[in-house]
């Protein structure tokens, strides 16, 4: 079978330790959000989103709160057809509705039956979805991961690319070079990056848009939004819209 389906389940907060599978799953919460952690990337993933987790590749996720979620676990034949590393996929409306119905189904369909067809319609749903950009990638480096480790501790800091430096022990252009031989983003891409990823999370937590676009360092709403929305094609509420399981 190309594709085992696995039923909702709700897991509250906490996380699932480091783990990997001999085929590649996608997880898919229809409520809540997820962050996964898969060697020195970090990706958090909104309700309208999945994560693509290939074969083999160990990970670990994390759940800020409570979630729903649908698993699915694709044979290495169709897996090869999907990114080779941890990515976040846009789940649109209609590959919504096939993973939920996929796991009314679960593993028990036989070849050319109804079940068989609608997995390998998901399959080429799933392969055609988008990618998108909240990955963010840490580095190796013990210069930039100081740095890093700064901006984290606290996301809404107005740190310069000089402060940091002063943390990294190095000069500023030579921290700016890190960033990009490390992340393949540039300084203020990866700060943007975390910054979105924050949001995400705290919107997702119940926390109003003013006071998340405030405390992450911007002087207005309306350029928050404005950033929110020229990254990620909506403003916050639109992103974050939760549809109800079926």
């Amino acid at each position: 079978m190309p594709v085992i389906p696995l039923a909702m389940e709700v897991r509250q907060a906490g996380c699932a330790a480091p783990h990997a599978h001999p085929r590649g799953q996608l997880i898919y919460a229809s409520r809540g959000v997820m962050r996964v952690v898969s060697g020195t990337e970090v990706l958090v993933v909104p309700p309208s989103q999945a994560v693509w987790v290939p074969p083999d590749v160990e990970h670990e996720v994390y759940f800020p709160g409570e979630v729903s979620l649908r698993n699915l676990f694709l044979e290495r034949g169709v897996s090869g057809r999907l990114p080779d590393q941890c990515t976040i996929l846009k789940v649109s409306p209609l590959l919504r509705e096939l993973i939920l119905k996929a796991v009314t189904i679960g593993e028990s369909y036989l070849p050319e039956s109804a079940g068989y067809r609608l997995m390998t319609v998901l399959i080429d749903e799933l392969c055609q979805a988008e990618p998108t950009e909240l990955r963010l990638p840490m580095g190796h480096d013990e210069r930039l991961q100081r740095a890093i480790e700064k901006m984290v501790a606290d996301p809404g800091a107005v740190e310069t690319i000089e402060a940091l430096a002063s943390v990294a022990c190095t000069t500023p252009r030579t921290l700016a070079r890190l960033f990009v031989r490390e992340t393949g983003l540039t300084f203020g891409a990866w700060k943007k990056r975390l910054i979105l990823q924050e949001a995400i999370e705290r919107l997702a937590s119940g926390q109003n848009v003013t006071t998340v676009a405030f405390d992450l360092g911007y002087q207005s709403l309306s350029a928050f939004i404005e950033m929110f929305r020229q990254s990620l094609g909506a403003s916050p509420g639109q992103y974050l819209k939760d549809t109800p399981p079926m």
